[in-house]
């Protein structure tokens, strides 16, 4: 049992990203890498899920589900500062609680991780699909729905999707360089379009459409909080590609809490237009924002956005592809998988394999599986790692206390009972089902880690083949 707990040191862990064949290149700098929290969690989650959320489990109370959403994000990103100050390197909580926690652990939350990141590019890939679609009709081209919907809605494929799919994988496998320029490049377009939107809907704010207030009721509050969490997951991307960041150690702190702080703020005000515009009962569509604006007969206001939302939601895609394939590249690094998916393309510096890996899986989830499905499965895999990564700075804490901390938690257990708490709390008011769904990916995980892992791990042996 105890070989299943065997732990990689800080030490080992900083070591491996010398060696040649397995290096990375460090492109990102201060702005590109805020940019990048901000790109990878701005997406389906504030363009998509407030209408349905707001309409079907929290009324105008959806401003509080992401109040509470961003409390306990906040909660867990300083214990992710902590470590990625500490740890520079590729895996994000995968590599965090291998050298914490232990070894089978580690990999459990590497599959989780693979799970939430790619999940969340595949939901991500559906809304676009929605937003693709609805400009497309305002322009006068009408797509099939056998090319639209997932086969549960009466389709064939989500053809959009799919699409969406080939040009982040393009893109990615282009190299980490480009992947900054086009996430700062379609960060710029989303932020644009939500400044877009808050500006105009200020004026055609109706109090009355908040009252009341919350109509199911704090379980309800709670239930949407649990929801709307998806718009938050994907900001621990940004400590997969630690080994491309340039001076990570002063660059992650700023570029984590200061987006966190922005993204809670830019959400909560976006939820409270779009209730004050709507009536709630009226805001389960796919694409709320746009909707809002038309029927207050802003139709200029409802296209500019949705042009802006479909660059933007590529952003969103691209950060979570690249932090999906840098967890694979992490664990394949580590023996736990086939070394050849870590390997990295010389020129590019990017890992091929992994990335083809992921956009294949993704381009099944996004082609045949709804929006709804894929959201609920994304956060459960996103609560998950945060609180383990909480509890794995809480441990080092004892383990490691002569660890020089570039950044400390303050009131660690505070923050411990915030992030940890909120995280189970919003796990258990996720659908049983999505939770059963959940624990069968991990038994498959398990299944790979007892044949193939255990027995090919490296645990910090670097072999050297240059």
């Amino acid at each position: 049992m105890a070989s299943f707990l065997r732990t990689k040191s800080i030490e080992q862990a900083n070591k491996i990203t010398e060696v040649e064949r397995f290096k990375l290149k460090r492109e990102l700098g201060s702005w590109q890498l805020m940019l990048y929290v901000l790109g990878a969690t701005i997406g389906a989650g504030i363009f998509v899920l407030p209408g349905t959320t707001a309409a079907l489990h929290a009324g105008p109370g959806v401003i509080v589900s992401f109040l509470i959403g961003g409390i306990v994000t906040i909660a867990v990103g300083l214990a992710y500062v902590e470590f990625a100050a500490m740890t520079p390197v590729a895996g994000s909580a995968y590599t965090y609680s291998y050298i914490a926690l232990g070894e089978i652990i580690a990999w459990m939350i590497g599959w989780d991780l693979l799970l939430e990141f790619t999940v969340i590019a595949s939901t991500v890939a559906v809304g676009w699909s929605g937003y693709v679609d609805s400009f497309l009709q305002s322009v006068g081209i009408h797509l099939p729905d056998v090319l639209t919907k997932d086969i549960a809605h009466g389709g064939i494929v989500n053809l959009p999707a799919v699409i969406g799919w080939l040009i982040v994988a393009w893109i990615a496998l282009s190299g980490i360089k480009n992947v900054g320029r086009s996430n700062t490049l379609f960060t710029i377009a989303k932020v644009a379009a939500i400044i877009l939107f808050l500006v105009i809907g200020t004026f055609h704010v109706n109090p009355v459409n908040w009252s009341p207030f919350t109509p199911f009721g704090w379980s309800g509050v709670m239930a949407g909080a649990a929801l709307v969490f998806f718009a938050f997951t994907g900001f621990d991307g940004v400590t997969t590609v630690l080994e491309e960041v340039k001076n990570p150690q002063k660059t992650i702190p700023k570029a984590l809490i200061g987006g966190l702080s922005v993204l809670t703020l830019i959400y909560a005000l976006v939820a409270a237009i779009l209730t004050g515009i709507v009536p709630f009962p009226d805001l389960d569509v796919p694409n709320p924002t746009v909707f809002a604006l038309q029927s207050v007969g802003i139709q200029w206001g409802g296209a500019i956005v949705a042009v802006a939302v479909i660059f933007g939601l590529l952003a969103t895609m691209i950060a979570n592809t690249t932090s999906a394939t840098r967890v694979l590249f992490a664990m394949s690094r580590d023996g736990l998988l086939p070394e050849r998916i870590a390997q990295t393309n010389k020129k590019t510096g990017v890992p091929v394999l992994s990335t083809i890996i992921v956009v294949l899986t993704g381009i099944l989830l996004s082609g045949f599986l709804s929006i709804g499905e894929l959201a609920e499965f994304a956060n459960i895999g996103g609560l998950t790692a945060f609180a383990l990564t909480t509890i794995s700075v809480i441990v080092l804490r004892y383990t490691r206390p002569d660890q020089p901390r570039a950044f400390k938690v303050p009131a660690i257990w505070l923050v411990g009972i915030v992030g940890v708490g909120g995280s189970l709390a919003l796990i258990f008011s996720l659908p049983l089902f999505t939770i059963l769904r959940f624990f069968i990916w991990l038994l498959i995980g398990l299944v790979i880690y007892i044949l193939y892992g255990y027995k090919h791990a490296k645990i910090g042996s670097i072999h050297e083949k240059q």
